[in-house]
């Protein structure tokens, strides 16, 4: 598949983002991914439908939550992207805050099957720094993990991985006190007062 097929546009159709994220049952108790995007209590009083009726309501505010990449009319994947101080990172305790910067974070980054190793994470994150420049932010930051080039396993690769924050611009500004799947995760940063 040629990558410049590929269209990245601002998650604003419910429909899409649910084919990406959302579960197979509409009752099922999955991510959607709203884990880092809300506070703790909140997320765990979250069941069933409700997780996926919040995400109808967050797709039709501004900004949006996050992107969506299209491969010709086609959804085929979904990076998370939004103010830090929006999300749970704004008081995570093993994500450090290197300064008072109101910075965007990307947390997630999916890819549906049978499109993955094909480049379009590439092209989500490029599409969720995009997004993030449009409003102004001044900053964005990932989690990724350092895995040195070692297999992630594919529950847990959502959060993306140094290598590739490193091929869209990104470096790294601190260590964390997190870690996944047997990996460290490392605070990646993109500024964007500087273009």
């Amino acid at each position: 598949m040629p990558l410049s097929a590929i269209d990245v546009r601002p998650a604003t159709r419910f429909e899409d983002v649910k084919t990406v994220v959302g579960p197979k049952r509409p009752d099922a108790n999955v991510c959607w991914c709203l884990s880092y995007r809300l506070p703790s209590k909140q997320n765990i009083e979250l069941h069933g439908t409700a997780r996926g009726d919040l995400v109808k309501e967050l797709v039709r505010e501004d900004p949006p939550p996050g992107v969506l990449a299209y491969d010709g009319g086609e959804v085929v994947g979904w990076a998370a992207v939004h103010p830090r101080s929006d999300t749970s990172f704004a008081r995570n305790r093993r994500i450090p805050h290197v300064d008072d910067l109101d910075v965007w974070s990307v947390w997630c980054i999916r890819v549906r099957p049978g499109h993955r190793g094909t480049g379009i994470s590439h092209h989500l994150l490029k599409g969720a720094v995009d997004l993030a420049r449009s409003y102004g932010a001044p900053a964005v930051e990932g989690y990724p993990v350092d895995n040195n080039g070692s297999k992630v396993d594919l529950t847990m690769a959502y959060v993306g991985t140094r290598k590739l924050f490193e091929r869209a611009g990104f470096t790294k500004v601190a260590d964390t006190g997190s870690v996944l799947n047997g990996f460290p995760r490392v605070l990646m940063r993109l500024d964007l007062r500087r273009e």
